[in-house]
């Protein structure tokens, strides 16, 4: 196996969160290197992405999660089908004072999500491991958001209980889906979708946002 040359992943992470605007001092970008790191040791045994090349990673996963940053509102956020952290581990690790909840369904990938958290000591992190419907948190979320999930519509139906009154849902999508907008449930909008620009990326990326209110 060839090895992995991390400071050209540096060196790319660094390109890129330049280009997105995104202050650093370093801590972030030596965290997520180190998150890149376990993943890519997982990633070898339990098939946590189908991206192999941690250089890959950096954009295809690293870069496309801190692109969405911004759009990301409030104090806690819920990521729901976290998958090995993608996108809420990224965004815990460069948004330290946002209190970050992983739910995931499989055992594997939220073993994977509670080692990491034990190795970058992450405390804004809590790891659940439940059907999103089952979950039944004690206090709603004011931003919940999925990456290559569900149709904008299940998304809802799915997890619309986890959003406090004023939150939003934020669905990271390829191509627009515009045509995913008329399957909502009656209680929750369509506010905006947002063309997002991922660094290095030759590939559509699109935002959608929802707020609970009647149409």
């Amino acid at each position: 196996m060839a090895m992995t040359d991390w400071d050209a992943c540096g060196q790319r992470l660094d390109a890129g969160m330049d280009a997105l605007g995104l202050s650093d001092s370093g801590e972030v970008r030596d965290r997520l290197i180190a998150y890149l790191r376990e993943l890519t040791t997982w990633n070898a045994t339990y098939n946590l992405t189908a991206v192999r090349d941690p250089e890959a990673m950096v954009t295809r996963h690293l870069l496309d999660c801190l692109a969405v940053s911004d759009l990301v509102v409030g104090a806690n956020l819920a990521d729901v089908g976290a998958g090995p952290g993608l996108p809420g581990l990224v965004l815990a690790i460069a948004r330290p004072e946002l209190a970050v909840t992983l739910v995931e369904s499989s055992r594997k990938k939220a073993s994977f999500l509670r080692h990491v958290r034990r190795q970058l000591a992450l405390d804004n992190v809590e790891v659940v491991q439940s059907r999103v419907e089952a979950f039944k948190p004690a206090r709603r979320f004011d931003c919940v958001i999925t990456r290559a999930f569900a149709t904008a519509g299940d998304t809802v139906r799915g997890s619309g209980h986890l959003i406090a009154p004023g939150g939003r849902f934020v669905l990271m999508k390829g191509r627009d889906p515009a045509a995913e907008m008329d399957d909502l449930p009656l209680d929750f909008r369509h506010v905006e979708t947002v063309r997002v620009t991922v660094p290095g990326l030759g590939a559509e990326r699109h935002v959608a946002i929802l707020e609970p209110g009647l149409i």
